[in-house]
């Protein structure tokens, strides 16, 4: 499987939020995920398409401190 072989639409990206919080989403090309600081959770994108699921999201890590 090639890393991140499509990469997710800029315009795309510019409307997409956090269904959660309704926050917007910072696109982390390496990981192939959508992040969501607000809500702490980091959407997949699985066949360049963003799983906006919060039951499919991973927690992030605390952050120390």
């Amino acid at each position: 499987m090639t890393e991140m072989q499509a990469a997710v639409d800029p315009r795309l990206l510019e409307i997409l939020v956090c269904p959660v919080t309704r926050t917007p989403l910072e696109y982390d090309r390496a990981a192939g995920e959508l992040i969501s600081r607000a809500a702490g959770l980091a959407y997949p994108i699985r066949d360049g398409i963003p799983i906006m699921l919060p039951e499919e999201a991973r927690a992030l890590a605390e952050p120390a401190g």
